[in-house]
């Protein structure tokens, strides 16, 4: 089997490029999906809102969101219980796969956790910060969320040097689909 991470900065396009490239390639795990997962879990919530104070569940994502934005140590605080509950699914992910030629995992934070062990390859998604800023507005995000999400990971030009490949993703989708065709082409 070839483990193959996506991974890229907020809003570079992971996703779509991670949906194309294991499109009847390879199943797909998605980090993100997963976090989405534990905030609709009601045990994990509740631990959570006692772990920050957190009073109302009607808001508690907003309230956890205002929380992490004006305490760097709480949004520290936050990814020492998330990471390694993804990391554990991932990795279930991984064993329940072994079979498989190929399978994907969208990891937005894989060189920031030391992930990159895990895989045999991994595909950088790169796209300009006014690309990113633009896709981001566009899923209802706002300016201040993204500057502090993007102020916590390390800069692209570092966390490309971890990486077998760069796609870069600011112009069309065709584009992209056809820089990961060349790309995947190799493992298939």
């Amino acid at each position: 089997m070839t483990k193959i991470a996506v991974t890229g900065s907020i809003a570079s396009g992971k996703t779509t490029a991670s949906k194309f490239l294991s499109n009847r390639r390879g199943p797909l795990f998605s980090a993100d999906q997963v976090v989405k997962k534990l905030y609709f879990n009601k045990r994990f919530k509740k631990m959570i809102m006692r772990k920050f104070s957190l009073k109302k569940e009607h808001s508690f994502k907003k309230d956890l969101k205002d929380k992490i934005i004006n305490k760097k140590k709480d949004l520290k605080k936050l990814e020492k219980i998330i990471h390694p509950l993804v990391r554990k699914q991932m990795i279930i992910f991984i064993k329940k796969n072994k079979n498989k030629k190929l399978s994907f995992c969208e990891i937005p934070l894989l060189i920031e956790s030391r992930l990159k062990k895990y895989f045999d390859i991994t595909i950088f998604v790169k796209s300009s910060r006014k690309t990113r800023i633009k896709r981001f507005k566009l899923k209802k995000g706002n300016i201040d969320t993204f500057n502090f999400l993007d102020k916590q990971q390390i800069k692209d030009n570092i966390k490309m040097k971890y990486c077998d490949h760069i796609v870069v993703n600011n112009k069309s989708l065709s584009i992209l689909k056809k820089n990961l065709t060349n790309i995947i082409k190799r493992y298939e």
